[in-house]
């Protein structure tokens, strides 16, 4: 049995939005029981010069959401990017999720050989569907979920490897 195209994108990316979900209600909960202002977990960078988890969910959301589109010959929804809370973080997820479950396995199976041009740092980059997905967007997805994740634990979230993958 193979693989399909749908099968590797929608369904993981409901998963770790879901989890991703889940991992900043524990962080609300956290800030609101250790009265720490939500706005610095919101704010919080591992480095000076990365962005802070307010961006990495929106990159995040923004993978998957210009993927099943990509894939799917749809348009790209467009957000605003002006999270500025948990429950604006809470509710682009929400929206994101609630995108990728109205696209259908037939919507994109079969488009491995999409052309997908993106414009990357000025300049035009050519996938197909199957490379793109698999060489372009799981990486920066996986990367932006787990720099979320990485954040919310270095500022001191008791968090782990599950809450990360989620349960089975």
């Amino acid at each position: 049995m193979s693989l399909s195209l749908y099968q590797a994108s929608i369904p993981v990316f409901v998963r770790m939005l879901g989890n991703l979900s889940a991992i900043l209600a524990k962080a609300a909960a956290h800030a609101e029981d250790k009265k720490i202002d939500p706005a610095i977990f919101v704010n919080a960078r591992l480095a000076p010069d990365m962005y802070p988890l307010s961006r990495q969910v929106q990159i995040a959301t923004d993978m998957a959401k210009g993927c099943a589109a990509r894939l799917a010959g749809l348009e790209v929804p467009s957000y605003e990017d002006n999270e500025a809370t948990f429950a604006d973080l809470q509710a682009r997820i929400a929206k994101t999720v609630a995108f990728l479950e109205s696209v259908s396995a037939e919507q994109i199976d079969g488009n491995e050989e999409r052309e997908v041009t993106l414009k990357l740092r000025g300049r035009d980059v050519n996938f197909l569907g199957q490379p793109y997905l698999l060489y372009f967007v799981l990486p920066n997805f996986y990367f932006h979920i787990t720099t979320s994740y990485a954040i919310l634990r270095h500022n001191g979230l008791a968090i782990g490897k599950m809450d990360f993958v989620g349960q089975y």
